[in-house]
């Protein structure tokens, strides 16, 4: 036994220090590994070049990694305009609309970040989409220009629309740009843009399908948001104030700007709430959907408007279920425009705005008014005359303490004699103007009551002014119902 021992102990040694050995190299190999990443690392971050990383984390674009501050003390301007060009030089064959590239849902991601900027976040004017913008404030500084928006999805090859922008400048755009459409698929969500007093919120010009989702907008002198060109942007459940303010502000009338101006088509606006602005929304462009507004921006008393209806003789606008409250709904020249199920508190009504006299398609049913028995505003006024109507219908709208106003009138008119004079003037919408009437006569019989069984001849015998009139060739007891409509 002792002499297997000594035989095998050198053997034993022997196998120790090769187990040290090879223990040594696999450590001295991983210290070595890890220095060449930890070098690596220190490569990527002291040669600023984000937009590798941003590939290796799924296509998910930082602003904070290319020297934005997140707090806000320096401006990020440059930063962020930078990872937005980053994000759009992400390779991708596919493609959404022809010559817009698809960049496959990369994300620009805030984190959540309190970002100041001094000029504009314009988007690269190569066309392209599929991207997100998420999660953030972005706020102008002293220094932003007083006539931009802080965000701006604005090609080089884009014109700016004027304000006084036509039909046919709005229908011939197409024609006059050489894409037509350069951005698709972009999303703005949980975003809070803050213009400081200096300028508007977003600018979306010649683009489609973009989504501005869950944002608030504040201190924007010019528009919230503004859109022009290109057809179906979404805006939905945001809230946008020049002031920030619930109502009742000792400031209200020096209220100015315009929240949501669109000058496009096909667009929806969708559960918004506008607490302060000169406008709350300027429709100039065709079939746009307005649903679930509260407007209480600045009162029509004190000169606001809360939606104002334009592209006079164009609209084919639906507006629907919103609150206007003590705010009107503005309308020049309105063709095929509907206002239904909407809730107009503190005398807000109804402004039809002549501009070439013409109304056509015009429907405003089953609506709420609600305003001052003393001053009985009208639910429906005209600002102007209008000398071109067709299928206008206002009826089957719900007063309390305000002028009714409809295109049909019923009434009954009970008298024993030969004229019944029926006065449609404080109901009709239109002065002088009954295109159709229809009416019943029933007698009670002459004076002595002997005339029960026999039939008394009756007329319509003059409309004028909205007053109805019909006689009969004898004295009668009757009662005479009027339907008449505009």
């Amino acid at each position: 036994m002792m002499r297997f021992l000594i035989s095998f102990l050198p053997f034993f040694f022997l196998v120790v220090v090769l187990q040290e050995a090879t223990c040594f190299n696999q450590h001295k190999e991983l210290s070595h590994n890890i220095r060449n990443k930890l070098k690596g690392r220190l490569a990527i971050s002291l040669s600023h070049s984000p937009s590798q990383t941003a590939k290796a984390r799924s296509r998910v674009v930082y602003p904070a990694e290319y020297g934005a501050d997140t707090s806000g003390a320096r401006d990020s301007s440059d930063a962020i305009i930078k990872a937005l060009e980053d994000a759009f030089s992400l390779e991708s064959e596919a493609e959404l609309l022809p010559g817009v590239k698809d960049l496959g849902g990369v994300l620009v991601d805030l984190q959540g970040g309190n970002y100041t900027i001094s000029k504009p976040i314009k988007f690269p004017s190569s066309a392209a989409g599929n991207l997100v913008v998420q999660g953030g404030t972005l706020r102008a500084s002293d220094a932003f220009p007083t006539d931009r928006h802080l965000v701006e999805l604005w090609a080089s090859s884009s014109q700016k629309l004027s304000k006084t922008a036509s039909f046919d400048d709005l229908y011939n755009r197409k024609l006059q740009q050489p894409k037509g459409i350069y951005y698709e698929d972009i999303t703005f969500r949980d975003i809070l843009f803050d213009s400081g007093y200096h300028g508007g919120g977003i600018f979306v010009v010649d683009s489609a399908r973009i989504r501005i989702n869950n944002c608030f907008f504040l201190h924007f002198t010019t528009e919230g948001i503004l859109v022009q060109g290109g057809h179906e942007t979404y805006i939905s459940s945001c809230f946008l104030g020049q002031h920030s303010t619930v109502g009742g502000d000792s400031g209200e009338r020096q209220f100015s700007g315009t929240a949501i101006e669109l000058a496009s088509n096909d667009n929806a606006i969708t559960d918004i709430a506008i607490f302060s602005s000169a406008v709350g929304i300027v429709l100039r462009g065709q079939a746009n959907i307005v649903t679930g507004v509260h407007c209480y921006n600045k009162a029509t008393g004190f000169g606001g408007i809360g939606i104002l209806v334009m592209l006079a003789g164009n609209s084919q606008t639906r507006i629907d279920n919103c609150y206007m409250d003590y705010t009107a709904i503005v309308m020049e020249d309105p063709v095929q425009v509907h206002v239904t199920n909407g809730f107009f508190l503190g005398d807000a009504n109804i402004v039809l705005k002549s501009i070439k006299g013409q109304i056509s398609g015009l429907k405003i049913v089953n609506n709420m008014f609600t305003g001052n028995p003393n001053a009985k505003v009208p639910i429906v006024a005209l600002d102007g005359v209008f000398g071109n109507v067709d299928q206008v219908v206002i009826d089957l709208n719900s007063v309390d303490g305000m002028g009714l106003r409809s295109t049909v009138g019923k009434q009954s008119v009970a008298g024993n004699g030969t004229k019944w004079v029926a006065d449609f003037s404080g109901v009709l919408v239109f002065p002088n103007r009954i295109n159709h009437i229809q009416y019943s006569f029933y007698s009670q019989g002459g004076p002595n009551n002997n005339n029960n069984n026999k039939f008394v001849p009756h007329a319509v015998t003059n409309v004028t002014n909205n007053v109805v009139v019909v006689e009969s060739d004898k004295p009668v007891n009757g009662v005479v119902s009027f339907l008449v409509e505009q």
